[in-house]
Parts: C-alpha cells; structure tokens; sequence
C-alpha cells in the first residue's frame, strides 16, 4: 500500500524534463556565455561599420542563447548588413543569426551544429525550467507549450541528425508501471516536437522507468523524473529557401 501511495503522490505532482542537474552551478553557464557573445558582437558590430545594430543573446523569455537576433539595422544597405552578420557569426560559439525584421538570415561558424551543440542548446533551456504533464496522464500541461517551442527551435539547426528522446521516472510504484508512464511521456513530447515541425524520421522515443537515476540523487527523488534529449550525428539536412530567406 505505502508503495501504490507514493505512485499516486509521484504522478499527482507531476513528471518533470530536466538535465542532469548534479554538476554543481551549472545553471550559470548560459547567461555568462550569452554575456560574452555579447560583448564580442559590440565589438564586431564596430568593426563592420554597423553602429546602429545590436545583438540580442537572449530570447522572448529572457533566456540565453547562442542564436542572436539582430535589430537597429534598418537603414543600412544591404552590404553593410551583410558585413555585419558575417562578423558576428565568425565569433566562436555564435550559432544562426536572424534579423528582427525576418529579412535575412546568416551561418555562424556552426553553420552544421555538432551534435553535443544542439543537445547543450535543450540542456540550457531546460536547466531552470521544467515540462509538466497534466496528472496521471501524458498530456502536456498548457503552461509548457511555450518552452516547447524554444526546445524545437534549438533542435532545428540539427535536423538530419538523430534526436533521442528518453524518459525517465523515479522509483515510486511498480516499475512496470514506471516504464509504460516514461514511454508515454517520451511520446507526448515527440508528437509535441512533430507539430512545431521536426521531421518524424529524425526522432527516437524510448522509456527507461527508473532504472537510470540522476547521479547523485536517490532513486525515489522526484528530480529523476524527466525526459532527456540526446543527438546523434547523421547527414544535416540543407536549408531551403523557404527556411533562409534572402536580403530585402
């Protein structure tokens, strides 16, 4: 009985995606990193001519990210802009770049993201916060759909390539039941990820129950239940114009 009681808290509470959180301070990585392309775009922003420009590190949200949005750039012509977009995408770790008026798009020096890029882009999203299903079931709750978004976004730059995406629970019930809930949830954000335009072939579900528990947590902590993305290189796709507009 006290076993079927922890079950029920366990999914009353809800399922949680999560990184591996037992790297102490990792969560600060993001925003020093996003600091840093910062301040060296100013600097290549400078260079190219391009005063009015400023690059964004951050998203809607206010969260870092490695793919800056460019705006103040309006009246420069189109050489200017393009200088610009260049210098700032030879800066290393810098990833794609988008103008704020959605005109042009430009590589950074990861035109083909490595594999562990794109799976550290979901890391960093998910380290400080979480994807909820609604209780007892494997419906995504709505308040979640926006960072949804963000997630497919970071993966994006990584299509053609292999995404795993790998449930996980902790030991509260019986594990047959823990595996049937982390396949289903593993599911759910698959077809969530299928909406916002991953490719089907290009992603793997799995659920793994308890059997494979944060390091350094106990296997009944309720952090072990997540889901985790993992990115195995293939063949990047390229991108059509439709996905890389051309200049005004």
């Amino acid at each position: 009985m006290a076993a079927i009681s922890r079950e029920t808290l366990a999914v009353t509470l809800g399922a949680a995606i999560v990184v591996a959180i037992a790297v102490a301070g990792a969560g600060a990585t993001g925003p020093r990193l996003a600091a840093s392309l910062s301040e060296q775009a100013k600097v290549a922003i400078k260079q190219a001519g391009g005063a009015p420009v400023t690059a964004r590190f951050t998203t809607a949200n206010g969260w870092p990210t490695r793919h800056p949005l460019l705006s103040g750039g309006e009246t420069l012509g189109e050489g200017t802009r393009a200088r610009v977009a260049r210098a700032i995408g030879a800066i290393p770790g810098v990833a794609d770049i988008r103008w704020a008026d959605g005109t042009t798009l430009a590589k950074g020096t990861e035109a083909t993201p490595r594999p562990a890029v794109c799976q550290e882009d979901v890391a960093g999203l998910l380290r400080a916060r979480t994807i909820h299903f609604e209780e007892g079931s494997s419906r995504i709750d709505q308040a979640s759909q926006t960072l949804l978004d963000e997630v497919a976004a970071a993966l994006r730059p990584c299509l053609g390539s292999i995404i795993g995406i790998t449930g996980h629970t902790d030991s509260s019930g019986p594990e047959p039941g823990n595996l049937a809930l982390s396949r289903l949830r593993a599911d759910a954000v698959r077809d969530a990820l299928l909406r916002r335009g991953i490719p089907a072939d290009g992603l793997r579900t799995s659920g793994v129950g308890s059997r494979v528990p944060v390091e350094g947590l106990d296997p009944d902590d309720p952090a072990n239940r997540r889901i985790e993305f993992s990115v195995v290189a293939t063949e990047p796709i390229k991108p059509t114009p439709v996905d890389t507009p051309g200049p005004r």
